[in-house]
């Protein structure tokens, strides 16, 4: 039987479609095996152990790098995922205007919450937000067109909008997370990606031990519903109605 070119072509690319999709399928099968499950995600901060170590940055280090964020010295453009703030501007008005001087000016580390009820998720046009089953709120940065209405809707100020390209800024580039482009929102995921695989989440790998609580909060016999059942915790802006997933023992 002989072929002409063309139709050589067609069943050439025909096996490289099939060879490439039963490759996807397999590593769709390890990433399903290897993934780290949960009912729902949430995240303590030791902040005993976080401000042990004055001036130390390794969660957002490694964040930044896991995730190629930018870094830009212009603040009107920084791009933030994890970020440090007062503990009078992180947790007002629970501190109050006579917030225990051990407190008082000493940078608290915050993220995205991961609300239960996410407001930037019902303002999304497009839904390049949304919040998974296991409550980790996403970010599709092809389905966003920059609108912003999820900058204005979070009152936790945990997203950040590209108004330039960010590629030039980022320090060291990884192949293993997708770089965004100009006119995009993005924020913290929760490390979606690494749970995938069976990892946990780039900051928590970082710190020191227990310094971050990542589990399950519906599982009581996770390490997480240990460390809240045995102190006491805030949570940022609570009295919003949002339901932040992230904790803060103080």
């Amino acid at each position: 039987m002989t072929i002409d070119r063309k139709e050589f072509l067609r069943m050439t690319g025909l096996s490289l479609a099939a060879l490439a999709a039963g490759r996807a399928r397999a590593a769709g099968r390890e990433s399903a095996r290897d993934a780290v499950a949960a009912r729902r995600w949430a995240m303590v901060v030791d902040s005993r152990k976080c401000l042990k170590k004055a001036g130390c940055d390794l969660c957002i280090r490694a964040c930044n790098r896991s995730h190629n964020v930018p870094v830009i010295a212009d603040r009107r453009h920084e791009i933030k995922w994890i970020w440090k703030e007062p503990f009078q501007e992180a947790f007002a008005p629970a501190a109050g205007g006579f917030a225990n001087s051990q407190y008082q000016d000493r940078p608290f580390i915050v993220f995205c919450n991961h609300c239960d009820r996410p407001p930037c998720v019902r303002v999304c046009p497009t839904q390049a937000t949304w919040k998974r089953e296991d409550g980790i709120v996403m970010m599709d940065w092809h389905r966003c067109i920059g609108c912003r209405y999820c900058m204005a809707a979070c009152p936790y100020g945990s997203r950040s909008f590209n108004w330039e390209d960010p590629r030039p800024y980022i320090r060291d580039l990884t192949t293993e997370f997708p770089t965004r482009s100009r006119g995009v929102v993005e924020k913290c995921t929760f490390c979606a990606e690494r749970l995938a695989v069976g990892k946990a989440p780039a900051c928590v790998e970082a710190c020191e031990p227990g310094a971050l609580v990542f589990g399950d909060l519906e599982d009581a016999a996770s390490e997480l519903r240990k460390v809240l059942s045995t102190n006491f915790t805030l949570r940022r802006k609570a009295e919003l109605g949002t339901v932040p997933e992230v904790y803060y023992i103080v």
